[in-house]
C-alpha cells in the first residue's frame, strides 16, 4: 500500500476521533484537579497520565489515595475498571496480531474506549483494509487522544481549585461515557447487563472505598451472563 493511502487512513483516524476529543477535556482537568487536591506533586499528579494513561481508572485510584484507602483496594479498584481494556485486547487481536512486537505494545498502551470502538467500528465495516492501514487508522485517533488527555490533566492540575464549581466539569465524566456506550447497547444481554450494573453502582454508592464499583460490576456480568446463557438455550430448543 502507498504511502499516501496510509496518510488517508491516518487522517481518516483523526477525522473520527475528533469530535470525541473535547469529551476528554473536562475528564482530564477533572483528573488533575484531583490528583492536585490528593496532595500529589506535579510530576507524579501528571505523570500518572503518561504511565497510567486510565481516565477511570486514574480518577478512582487517586481518589482512594486521596482518602488513606489501602494499597490493595486502590490496586484492586484500578484493575476492575480496566478488566474491559482485557476484552478490548481479544477483540482486536484478530486485526492487529500480526503486528511487530513493538508496535503491538504501542496499541495497547495508547488503547482507549474511544480509540478502540471507532477502530473495531472501521474494521468491520472495511474487512478489506489491510494490516498496515489498520495500524495507521487506529495510530491517527489515539494519538491526539493521547495529547488531549495529557494536556488537559497538567491543565488541571495547575488550575487545581481555581475551577469555578458552575462548570461542573464531573457532569462530562459519565456523558463522555454514555456517549459510547449507549451505540454498544445492541442486544438483551447488553441492556440487561448496563441497567443492572448501573443501578447497582446507584444503590451501592455509600459503600466505602469505592467498593459499589465492585458490586455493580460483578452484578452487571452476572446479569448479562444469566441473560445471554437463557437465549442461547432458547435457540437450541
Amino acid at each position: 500500500m502507498s504511502g499516501e493511502n496510509l496518510r488517508q487512513d491516518w487522517i481518516d483516524g483523526m477525522r473520527v476521533m475528533l469530535p470525541l476529543l473535547p469529551g476528554a477535556l473536562p475528564f482530564g482537568m477533572i483528573a488533575g484537579v484531583v490528583a492536585s487536591n490528593a496532595g500529589l506533586d506535579a510530576l507524579a499528579g501528571i505523570g500518572q497520565s503518561v504511565i497510567v494513561f486510565a481516565g477511570a481508572a486514574q480518577l478512582a485510584s487517586t481518589q482512594l489515595i486521596a482518602d488513606a484507602a489501602p494499597a490493595l483496594v486502590v490496586i484492586l479498584t484500578g484493575l476492575v475498571i480496566n478488566l474491559r481494556m482485557a476484552m478490548y485486547s481479544a477483540s482486536l487481536a484478530g486485526h492487529l496480531s500480526a503486528l511487530p512486537r513493538g508496535k503491538r505494545w504501542l496499541v495497547s498502551y495508547l488503547m482507549t474506549d474511544q480509540s478502540y470502538a471507532l477502530s473495531i467500528m472501521r474494521y468491520t465495516q472495511r474487512p478489506e483494509m489491510s494490516l498496515a492501514a489498520k495500524f495507521a487508522f487506529y495510530m491517527g485517533g489515539a494519538i491526539p487522544m493521547w495529547v488531549v488527555w495529557l494536556a488537559a490533566t497538567a491543565a488541571g492540575y495547575f488550575l487545581g481549585n481555581r475551577i469555578p464549581a458552575s462548570w461542573s466539569l464531573d457532569f462530562f465524566v459519565p456523558l463522555s461515557f454514555l456517549a459510547l456506550i449507549v451505540p454498544a447497547i445492541r442486544d438483551r444481554a447488553n441492556a440487561v447487563a448496563a441497567l443492572t450494573g448501573g443501578t447497582t453502582a446507584v444503590l451501592a454508592w455509600d459503600l466505602p472505598f469505592n467498593l459499589g464499583l465492585f458490586l455493580a460490576a460483578l452484578a452487571g456480568i452476572a446479569a448479562g451472563y444469566v441473560v445471554e446463557r437463557q437465549a442461547r438455550q432458547g435457540e437450541k430448543a
